[in-house]
């Protein structure tokens, strides 16, 4: 059965192995509210979109890739439509080298598998030098070298920047230009270029770009036509917002699609 609304969280007090499965049917509009805790979460998109939002910004896990969200940071996880979600609790010990900030992670066919496998396992499976365990201890080995990719959207923490960036995530046909949005807040053009790629690490127009691609899953996997999704993102050009999807995500719009 698909949960629609807002999600449990797991009441945990410890994870009584290094890894721990858990496997949700999704229905569109599902949410957690914001929480943190003491161990890493990998979530894994087997099909719909997931969104995971912290004050640094959003990720966002198409079908086949997933979110890798630090130790103690808080997030909260949106599905926009219908989703098939696995999730992977990684004990802090059994990943040293996790990185300090979320990820999105392309999953392998080798990880997708042993990810599968894994979750058939019991919540208590056995450790030493059992199968279950030296599965495990491939799987980590797998995580560790997943490859990341850019489907992560970035947030300033200047207020009028931050006011700016989700005035547009709201509305990602908006055609302001960056000029506009200058003597909106009262700066020179310049001073808003330095400004946003110092906050974000991208350039105003790579942000917005990316924002609109992003904005567009969720068009698509409502159901919307590939020309629908690209008018609704804010591209006139179906040919264009094709070719900037493919830079992306790697896929043209129809092949992404499941």
């Amino acid at each position: 059965m698909s949960t629609i609304g807002p999600r449990p969280i797991p009441t945990l007090d410890h994870l009584p192995r290094p890894l721990y499965a858990r496997a949700e049917s999704l229905g569109a509009g599902s949410w957690t509210t914001r929480h943190r805790h003491d161990w890493v979460q990998f979530s894994y998109a087997i099909s719909g979109v997931l969104g995971v939002y912290t004050s640094d910004g959003s990720y966002f896990a198409p079908p086949q890739w997933g979110v890798w969200i630090p130790a103690g940071t808080e997030h909260d996880v949106v599905t926009s439509m219908q989703a098939e979600m696995r999730s992977l609790y990684v004990r802090s010990d059994a990943c040293p080298w996790s990185p300090s900030e979320c990820r999105v992670l392309e999953v392998t066919p080798l990880a997708r598998e042993l990810i599968k496998q894994f979750c058939t396992f019991a919540v208590a499976y056995p450790e030493g030098d059992s199968a279950e365990a030296r599965l495990v201890a491939v799987l980590l080995d797998q995580l560790r070298t997943l490859p990341q990719v850019g489907f992560s959207l970035p947030l300033p923490r200047h207020p009028g920047l931050l006011a700016l960036c989700n005035g547009l995530i709201a509305a990602p046909d908006q055609v302001q230009t960056l000029q506009q949005w200058a003597v909106q807040l009262g700066v020179s053009e310049k001073t808003l270029m330095r400004l946003f790629q110092r906050e974000t690490g991208l350039s105003f127009r790579n942000w917005r770009q990316r924002m609109r691609l992003l904005t567009s899953l969720a068009l698509l996997e409502a159901g919307e036509s590939v020309t629908q999704a690209a008018l609704g993102c804010g591209y006139d050009s179906t040919s264009a917002y094709i070719a900037a999807f493919k830079q992306l995500f790697g896929a043209t719009p129809g092949e992404l699609r499941l």
